[in-house]
């Protein structure tokens, strides 16, 4: 499949200008990590299949076998060059501090042996202490964030030429809104939980009135993970609407959020699964089977696709934790 067969969206790189990124990205957040020889491997078939979104974090761990594998499809020439991949990892929260975050997105551009990024994100909107890097993040090391001075650094990263975008993950409309206030260069994209079961319609709205593009994770529920749900999987709806369209479930989790005009990133780690999340171009939704997803499957938030356990008491999700917000 080539390139072109993935569609693009175009979002904020300055005041002005604008970086084309391709809707369908490769993620790599899995529990447990997989095996860094078996993602590298798996990152080389997805070039060759037609990838080039690679969705990463230091929190994955996996940041140092993608750089392998994407310099290794330069060298082999199955790229032209290192600009037609579109990469994306994101500031942990331990690094979310005054002077730690272009020290952090150098560290992560070492590991990628890249010289600059596309996309930088704040990986959630909390900080941690510095210097500790466990996770699960330990409650008592848990720290409000310096939206002003973090997004402050945020910039200066992009102004130095690290990335070529920034943005937020996991923000709702109130953060989002904090952030549009105080900053001189916006977000371009907000990285969320979205999917049939949370379909994230106000922020969606909030988004796109601020030219801000949604990359939804978790669209197939992270089944699987210690933070995934079946729920998708299993939903009556999608299933008939997938054997009525001859397709799978996944593909119309997925081509619903395609027509919803955001982006995603989507893990798998064999081949054919790879194969089948690039099918979801060439056809669409009717109108009623989008109407039956939007109005007929529970809405079900999965702690936002991580939680944080602590020592002291029940599971409790970033959100929950600072401001209560649903």
């Amino acid at each position: 499949m080539s390139l072109t067969s993935v569609p693009t969206l175009a979002i904020r790189s300055g005041p002005s200008g604008h970086h084309s990124m391709p809707v369908l990205g490769f993620g790599t957040a899995a529990s447990p990590l997989p095996e860094p020889t078996m993602l590298k491997e798996m990152v080389m078939e997805a070039i060759k299949l037609g990838y080039r979104h690679f969705d990463t974090s230091p929190r994955y761990q996996t940041e140092e076998p993608i750089g392998e594998a994407l310099a290794e499809a330069v060298s082999l020439g199955l790229v032209r060059s290192r600009s037609e991949f579109f990469v994306t990892t994101k500031l942990w929260c331990a690094d979310a501090h005054a002077g730690l975050v272009v020290p952090a997105i150098k560290r992560s551009l070492k590991n990628l042996k890249l010289d600059y990024l596309d996309l930088y994100l704040i990986h959630w909107p909390v900080s941690s202490k510095p210097g500790k890097y466990k996770f699960p993040i330990d409650e008592d090391d848990f720290l409000p964030m310096d939206f002003e001075v973090v997004w402050s650094e945020m910039e200066e990263s992009q102004k130095l030429g690290l990335a070529k975008c920034i943005g937020v993950s996991n923000f709702s409309c109130k953060k989002l809104q904090h952030i549009l206030s105080i900053a001189k260069i916006p977000p371009s994209v907000n990285q969320v939980e979205m999917s049939p079961i949370w379909q994230q319609r106000k922020l969606r709205e909030l988004c796109s009135s601020n030219d801000i593009v949604v990359t939804a994770y978790s669209v197939l529920g992270s089944r699987g993970a210690f933070w995934g749900t079946p729920k998708i999987m299993e939903s009556d709806v999608l299933k008939e609407i997938a054997e009525a369209k001859e397709k799978t479930v996944a593909q119309v989790s997925m081509r619903w959020a395609y027509e919803h005009g955001v982006s995603m990133v989507v893990k798998s780690f064999t081949k054919e699964r790879l194969e089948e999340n690039l099918n979801i171009f060439d056809w669409s939704l009717t109108e009623e089977e989008t109407q039956r997803i939007s109005t007929e499957i529970p809405q079900f938030r999965n702690l936002g696709g991580e939680v944080y356990i602590s020592k002291k008491g029940p599971i409790k999700s970033v959100a929950e934790m600072w401001d209560g917000e649903i």
